[in-house]
């Protein structure tokens, strides 16, 4: 198979027509083409249904594009670790980590790591959900539950636990519980149920002290810790959060301080092919000296 017609063929694929594979690779519409129906001729089969609306792949496409988009991946990878020959690292790193954690914690920080090395071009991907790290959607992951991908190196950084917090707005209004059980008369904000949390045991608030014969129904369900954050900001109720919310979140009360929850551990994860990356390596050390300031 012909290399140029395999990387416009990944090209179209990626943005369905032809138009748009022609801007990204700086080609017009006739000649992409032509290269997909010389590619569609060498194979012997069809790859693209065109329709009026965009393009969509056969079958055979479909199969053709999982093992492309595989090998420029793998390319990727290998063409990061061979621009690291230098003792200083450099180039993109990409990292990942859920909204909240994201927000509050990392981003304020990296100020810190871009003046010590500013040949890395630092991209950060804020999702709760797990990006795939061994097709290179992402070089390093920060979790808070451990891979279920295989072939991931993860390393523990640091665990804390949950604890409740509340607005000063709301406890003027509403009082502040002082034990478990006065959780049923105040509003609760949790993480859907519909969705699967960054964390394990994460709705743990709704059942703290509570009767099970009478189940507490939660004022909202938000499908993001962030937001339950700023929920409570707002004076909406009382949500438990991650520890580190304390020390960020200044403007917010830690109500019922003796009631913990589950144990939360920060995993940094990232492929087996990058176990020697020196940006993979700072990075992760820059990590290590945050966590060991923090004050939460």
């Amino acid at each position: 198979m012909d290399w140029d017609k395999l990387r416009v063929f990944h090209a179209v694929a990626d943005a369905g027509s032809f138009t748009h594979a022609g801007e990204a690779l700086n080609l017009s519409q006739s000649a992409v083409s032509r290269q997909i129906s010389g590619l569609e001729e060498s194979l012997g089969v069809t790859l693209f249904h065109r329709h009026a609306r965009g393009l969509i792949p056969t079958e055979a496409g479909e199969m053709l594009y999982r093992t492309v988009h595989e090998v420029f991946a793998k390319l990727a990878m290998v063409e990061a670790k061979l621009g690291e020959t230098r003792e200083r690292p450099e180039g993109p790193l990409t990292i990942t980590t859920t909204v909240a954690f994201g927000s509050l914690w990392l981003t304020p920080r990296v100020k810190r790591f871009l003046e010590r090395y500013p040949e890395i071009d630092l991209t950060i991907v804020l999702n709760d959900g797990e990006l795939d790290l061994a097709m290179r959607e992402a070089d390093v992951a920060l979790r808070f539950m451990p891979p279920r991908q295989p072939d991931l190196v993860k390393r523990q950084l640091i665990t804390m636990h949950y604890h409740c917090f509340a607005a000063p707005d709301y406890i003027k209004q509403h009082g502040i519980p002082q034990k478990p059980e006065d959780l049923d008369d105040h509003n609760i904000i949790i993480y859907g149920e519909k969705f699967r949390p960054p964390v394990e045991r994460m709705n743990w608030l709704i059942e703290a002290g509570a009767d099970p014969a009478k189940p507490r129904k939660p004022v909202l369900r938000v499908n993001n810790i962030y937001s339950m954050f700023r929920a409570v900001q707002s004076g909406l109720g009382i949500a438990a959060l991650p520890d580190y919310f304390s020390l960020e979140a200044g403007n917010l009360v830690k109500v019922l301080p003796d009631l913990r929850g589950p144990e939360v551990t920060i995993y940094f994860v990232y492929a087996e092919e990058l176990r020697h990356s020196k940006k993979v390596e700072v990075f992760r050390d820059f990590l290590i000296r945050e966590l060991a300031q923090r004050r939460f």
